[in-house]
């Protein structure tokens, strides 16, 4: 393209970032990045009552985790800032003055339990709900007694009759009625703050932002945004609205559903590719409809055509899948380092870790990192090679580990790791074949006992790989228990 690209990703701090947000920024950088262009991070900050500073740096936070670093923001400013709504004040006012003075706009002196009632009458005769437009034509002096009153006015946009067209780049050919709406508020007081509609519009106008990725719940504000680019006299941007994600029932995500915050999953240790490649395919398919795609990979081969028009589905269960292969393919000391706050907290490790507890840490992260999905899990196994509780069965697991045949495998199994001056995954597997020869127990009868008496259940980590990290004096213990008849 000839002119270079430039997006925003335009967060209101009134939250933490979560999955629909987070995906937004997602495309909007691969956009830019993929194509030399510029990511901005602008911060929609007029609700004053709920924006607060700590989620504004919350959200930079976790855009920084996930690798999708901006441009120009309000921490590094830019040739178009501010980069926060509330610098921004001033301009929007000398914007909503310049279509005052254009006769684009005009002041209202509606209030709100005025303009309730009418809504109410409209529904009650089955009309169109929008405001009537009264206050476009007042007189001077209809206007003069409004003031002495005390009336603070909005100021509104005048809504001529017309079909508006749009070309998006997800939706295809899109056209609007104006007739089903009215003149709308773009500024909530004189001199005050904006509306959303206004504000966005003004800041895409004055920022050159050419291209304008966003949910389809934007699509209905579209319509007024092209009267506002039009009636302030700058090009429209290439808009493209997004399916939306729902869940898996096909309702709206909710948290049960995994609309938590990218901070949960963060808490929860997810790696953050795993993260941006899942956000990635929720709405979005590349041409080869691979699954495995890290950022610098995604910032190659993106392209807006490739944005589906129907609605993706949140599925935990595929992004368990591919956190579990960007654990396996992690360097082990990374995973380590990762899981140690984890097994701090839960009492496993001490504060302080040495230089033999992290040596030995290492080898218990290698047995069970195929088995890991996000970091935190690294606590679901480490009742295996901890001695801090005794390992608990039901009561159809005790069952089997008291059957003669399984105590016959685990004394024999006990007698030989005893025996045993070196255990590596290499003499666990020539001791197995000793003890499956000695016993005549092969296949599940002989696993089942040594997996239920050693790890205390019946599925997991390869017995070769976790043994050798299991204290020895822990694995013995826990093989007398059964065949000492308790």
């Amino acid at each position: 393209m000839s002119e270079k690209i430039r997006v925003r990703f335009a967060p209101s701090p009134t939250g933490y970032l979560h999955i629909g947000n987070a995906r937004t920024a997602l495309f909007n950088w691969l956009l830019a990045k993929g194509n030399n262009g510029v990511f901005i991070l602008r911060i929609e900050d007029t609700d004053l009552e709920r924006s607060e500073q700590i989620y504004m740096d919350r959200i930079m936070d976790d855009l920084r985790w996930l690798g999708l670093e901006w441009d120009e923001g309000p921490d590094i400013g830019g040739a178009f800032g501010p980069y926060r709504q509330t610098d921004r004040l001033k301009i929007y006012n000398e914007y909503a003055q310049k279509l005052i003075n254009e006769e684009k706009a005009y002041y209202c002196y509606c209030q709100d339990d005025e303009l309730e009632v009418r809504r109410e009458e409209a529904k009650a005769r089955g009309e169109t709900i929008k405001y009537d437009n009264r206050c476009r034509k007042l007189s001077a002096q209809q206007i003069a007694d409004y003031q002495a009153r005390g009336i603070k006015p909005a100021l509104r946009f005048k809504v001529e009759s017309r079909i508006i067209e749009l070309d998006d780049a997800v939706r295809g050919r899109v056209t609007f009625n104006t007739d089903v709406m009215g003149d709308f508020v773009i500024m909530k007081g004189v001199g005050g703050v904006p509306a959303f509609n206004f504000a966005v519009t003004v800041d895409d106008c004055l920022m050159e932002i050419t291209h304008v990725l966003r949910g389809e719940d934007h699509l209905s504000n579209t319509s007024r945004h092209i009267m506002l680019f039009e009636a302030l006299g700058y090009k429209l941007p290439q808009f493209a609205h997004m399916s939306m994600t729902m869940g898996p029932d096909g309702g709206r995500l909710s948290k049960r559903s995994g609309a938590v915050s990218i901070a949960e999953y963060r808490q929860l240790g997810y790696l953050p590719q795993a993260l941006v490649n899942y956000l990635a395919l929720l709405g979005w398919s590349p041409k080869d409809d691979r699954e495995m795609m890290p950022l610098e990979e995604l910032k190659k081969i993106f392209d807006l055509n490739g944005l589906n028009k129907s609605a993706s589905i949140f599925d935990v269960t595929k992004l368990n899948w591919l956190g579990g292969q960007y654990i396996r393919t992690a360097p082990v000391a990374k995973i380590a380092d990762l899981s140690i706050a984890y097994l701090q907290k839960a009492d496993y490790l001490l504060p302080q870790v040495n230089e033999q507890q992290y040596n030995w840490l290492l080898k218990m992260i290698e047995s069970i990192q195929d088995h890991l999905h996000c970091v935190s899990e690294v606590c679901d196994f480490a009742d295996i090679f901890f001695p801090k509780k005794d390992i608990t069965l039901d009561a159809e697991e005790e069952k089997t580990l008291k059957t003669p045949e399984s105590k016959q495998v685990l004394e024999s199994l006990g007698k030989n790791l005893a025996q045993s001056s070196e255990i590596t995954a290499e003499t666990v597997t020539d001791i197995f074949k000793q003890v499956q020869n000695q016993t005549g127990q092969k296949g599940k009868k002989f696993f089942a006992p040594v997996r239920l008496a050693l790890t205390g259940r019946p599925h997991g980590p390869e017995l070769t790989k976790i043994i050798p990290v299991i204290n020895k004096d822990l694995i013995l213990k826990r093989i007398q228990r059964w065949i000492g008849g308790k």
